[in-house]
């Protein structure tokens, strides 16, 4: 199938052949009829990428601040690479589409096969939405009419936040697609409706729905006329939708208001607020979130679980469904606001001219007969011919991680990359044509039965990995998997009967044992007992994200701090015995990210491992003492080795550098020369089992033995 992606280093929007995205278990896969192009939020993306690096700058100073912070940690090098990385990943467009239901997941059960359906899918012949970002057509709504259900539920979100009552007086600033909705669905609403824009066909059609709209541009003053209009009052609301880095949007909608009247922002203005234009009047600002509650909520949209209606009456899916009953009862009129109806594969026609004013919304027409032989296959180059006896890999998980980091340094590696699955199909073909691999596909299974592929790397969610580390070596594949092994001890017993009955091995990412500066530590100690101190400065990272989610991600010490355990128990050339952790806070909970884990090995090593969130970012991100009779060795975030003590060895500088390219060469050459796993399989299982034996330990306040 295609999908219109944009490439945000150039601007350049085009279609690209990705397999069909998967249908999970709390999803319905639909098979798209028409999208509708979303003028504003597309233009503001096209514009960006079109942009200088400068002008990418000035749009986003946060991150300009953020990259500043990082080259003062990290290094140049590594951040420029890092820029360049992000800059090259393609970002899908679309939110408004509608479709055929063709899939089910098993904890669905308000759809079935045959459903028409609206979404916030993108611009894809086929497309995965989670249930609660999904709502049914009502008999008597075209699939072209219900094309604007998504972006008519992000003007209803802004009228919900104004809540307005009947006869009240309220102006719409910006006239484009979501303001001309917005303005229907407040006369609706039984509202006095004034409207502004500047450009004049925008404002006809809105006379057209009875708006009292005008346009500036022949000399109207926007705040004397509001004020004329109510009598010297003001209005009792303003909702802006315009996109204009003006800040004199913001001033004129304070002006025009009453006492304690309310503004709403749907668009993008500028935000440089006078504080007597509000305080004089104690009026009530707010910004509009998307299409309602739900919105950036995994829960609610990935996890399925919905807001109870008593308590919160409208969400997201509600909203879907107000705007489809508007469209039904002919409240909302959006028939007149198409412009044109693009055939899917001539895009290009309404990109090439977006933002020119041409057009008000902008219809993809699908070609719902077009089938394809092996929808979930794509090849993204000719088949190649794989040297033999060399690894041939298959690699299951395409997110940030493995295009920024584990792909180049497995070609640099000199790799054969045969396939890549990825659960949606896009990130899969992307990296795939980035790194020409032949093969981009959204069944996992189909790498698993590849008799060509020997080799099986695993870097998709952390709670995902125990259950196919199983099924590769259940398949007799060699497997590479991206820590942690296991979040669950379930999930590390079923791990450890498949090594048990498998021909292939396993093997974790603990990168950090290969860096240059940890093998140069490593040098300089001897088998003596040591006391290390390790401190991971892991950073904020918010609630929301799937890492801090016990089912998806396990939390950051079982996704995260298992890093250190490997390295030192690399260092001490032991195994960990006992361990006991404990967290910041009369309050901490299981999934923490402030927390000292203590380690107590089988030859008298000890070690900490502090692993906090809450430090500076211009601070040192990881850092490790070890202390062995009378000298000291301090490795500073990958970059400076410093000894104390130590003779002959006082100091040495790289580049930052934490291990994955010898990782990656060593774990070749052991496929290659059978000589198995790069990290022994006793040492791999002892820090799976160190490293959820520290969370039981904070469950029940004590050490735990590891056996």
């Amino acid at each position: 199938m295609n999908q219109i992606i944009q490439n945000l280093n150039d601007g350049k929007t085009s279609l690209l052949e990705v397999p069909m995205p998967l249908c999970n278990s709390r999803s319905v896969l639909i098979q798209t009829s028409y999208t509708l192009v979303s003028l504003g939020t597309e233009k503001m993306l096209v514009d960006f990428g079109k942009g200088s690096f400068l002008q990418k700058a000035k749009q986003q100073p946060d991150k300009v601040k953020e990259v500043i912070a990082k080259v003062k940690t990290d290094g140049l090098a590594p951040t420029i690479a890092a820029v360049k990385n992000k800059l090259e990943q393609p970002i899908p467009l679309g939110y408004c589409n509608v479709g055929t239901v063709i899939e089910v997941g098993n904890e669905v059960n308000e759809f079935k096969i045959g459903d028409r359906v609206a979404s916030n899918g993108p611009h894809a012949e086929y497309v995965s939405v989670p249930k609660n970002l999904v709502a049914k057509i009502p008999e008597g709504v075209s699939d072209e009419q219900a094309a604007f259900t998504v972006i008519g539920s992000i003007g209803l979100q802004g009228i919900r936040l104004v809540n307005p009552s009947l006869g009240e007086t309220v102006v719409v600033v910006g006239l484009g697609l979501i303001g001309l909705i917005t303005t229907q669905l407040l006369k609706a609403n039984g509202c006095n409706v004034i409207g502004f824009d500047f450009d004049q066909s925008k404002v006809d059609l809105a006379i057209g729905y009875g708006i009292d709209a005008v346009n500036p541009g022949k000399g109207v003053k926007q705040v004397e006329y509001v004020l004329e209009k109510t009598n010297q009052v003001g209005c009792d609301a303003v909702i802006i939708t315009a996109s204009n880095p003006s800040n004199e949007i913001i001033s004129q909608s304070a002006q025009m208001s009453r006492k304690r009247g309310r503004v709403v922002l749907v668009g993008v203005i500028g935000l440089d607020i006078k504080r007597s234009d509000f305080y004089e009047k104690e009026l009530s600002f707010q910004v509009s979130c998307s299409y309602g509650p739900g919105r950036y909520d995994s829960n609610y949209e990935e996890g399925g679980n919905d807001y109870p209606l008593p308590y919160v009456r409208w969400t997201e899916k509600r909203n879907f469904e107000a705007v489809l009953n508007a469209l039904s009862n002919r409240t909302l009129d959006v028939n007149s606001l198409i412009t044109e109806r693009v055939p899917f594969a001539n895009y290009s026609e309404i990109y090439d001219n977006i933002g020119k004013g041409i057009s008000i919304a902008s219809l993809l027409v699908y070609d719902t007969e077009k089938k394809s032989t092996d929808p979930k296959n794509v090849n993204i180059t000719q088949p190649k011919n794989y040297t033999a006896g060399k690894p041939v890999i298959g690699v299951i998980g395409a997110g940030n991680f493995t295009g920024s980091t584990i792909l180049p340094k497995l070609k640099a590696a000199g790799a054969q990359i045969k396939s890549i699955a990825s659960s949606k199909g896009l990130s899969g073909s992307i990296q795939a044509k980035k790194h020409s691999i032949e093969n981009s596909t959204t069944d996992y299974k189909g790498i698993l039965a590849d008799s060509e592929i020997n080799t099986v790397l695993v870097t998709t969610q952390h709670g995902s990995h125990a259950m196919l580390v199983s099924e590769a070596l259940e398949s007799d594949k060699h497997v590479f998997v991206e820590k942690p092994l296991s979040t669950t001890w379930e999930g590390l017993a079923r791990v450890e009967k498949a090594v048990e009955n498998s021909k292939g091995w396993v093997t974790v990412g603990f990168n950090r044992r290969f860096a240059p500066l940890a093998l140069e530590l490593k040098k300089r100690l001897s088998p003596a007992p040591m006391n290390i101190i390790a401190t991971m400065n892991a950073g904020f990272i918010p609630p929301e994200v799937w890492v801090h989610d016990l089912k998806a991600g396990g939390g950051r010490i079982i996704g995260e701090a298992c890093h250190f355990i490997d390295l030192c128990t690399y260092f001490t050339g032991s195994k960990v015995v006992e361990v006991c952790m404990n967290a910041m806070g009369p309050n901490a909970q299981v999934n923490t990210d402030n927390a000292s884990i203590l380690l107590r090995y089988k030859n008298g090593s000890n070690a900490v491992i502090n692993y906090f969130s809450n430090g500076s970012k211009t601070y040192s991100k990881e850092r490790i003492e070890v202390h062995q009779q009378n000298s000291t060795l301090v490795l500073d975030n990958w970059r400076k080795l410093s000894g104390f003590g130590v003779c002959g060895f006082k100091s040495k500088k790289s580049k930052q550098d934490k291990g994955h390219f010898n990782q990656f060469k060593q774990l070749l050459e052991s496929v290659e020369k059978t000589s198995g796993p790069t990290i022994t399989w006793e040492e791999v299982l002892n820090t799976s089992k160190a490293t959820l034996a520290a969370v039981d330990s904070f469950i029940e306040g004590k050490w735990i033995s590891i056996k």
